[in-house]
């Protein structure tokens, strides 16, 4: 059973990967980064990530861009894995997918906190 909640998992993040996804849609999502728990914030960043890539103001490539969108959709869709109407389980799947799509930009995430930085102490 809980294997077979894994796969679900993961089909629907393939199938998420490849939509679109909009502005008020990122907005929504940071509403839903209060359930992450210590991914809060790394989230976030995922969340500018995608805000400043999809803006042109940071370049990142497709697949690292569909990783973020993914995770974005699939946290934002009540048909995920453990739907989120069921209290604190219903966020450990989207805790989960979040974790993953961490692990899979931690470099991108790091090259992105130095583009900020750089673009900080330009305006500074």
């Amino acid at each position: 059973m809980r294997k077979m909640r894994w796969i679900r998992a993961f089909q629907l993040f393939e199938q998420f990967r490849k939509t679109s996804i909009s502005q008020s849609d990122l907005h929504r999502a940071e509403g839903k980064a209060v359930h992450l728990a210590d991914k809060m914030n790394d989230f976030k960043l995922l969340l500018a990530m995608a805000k400043d890539s999809l803006s042109g103001h940071y370049k990142m490539n497709k697949w690292n861009l569909s990783i973020i969108v993914g995770t974005v959709l699939y946290v934002l869709s009540p048909l995920d894995a453990i739907p989120d109407v069921v209290p604190v389980l219903g966020w450990l799947d989207d805790l989960t997918i979040v974790g993953y799509a961490i692990s899979k930009l931690s470099e991108e995430m790091l090259k992105y906190k130095k583009f900020k930085e750089k673009g900080m102490a330009a305006a500074g």
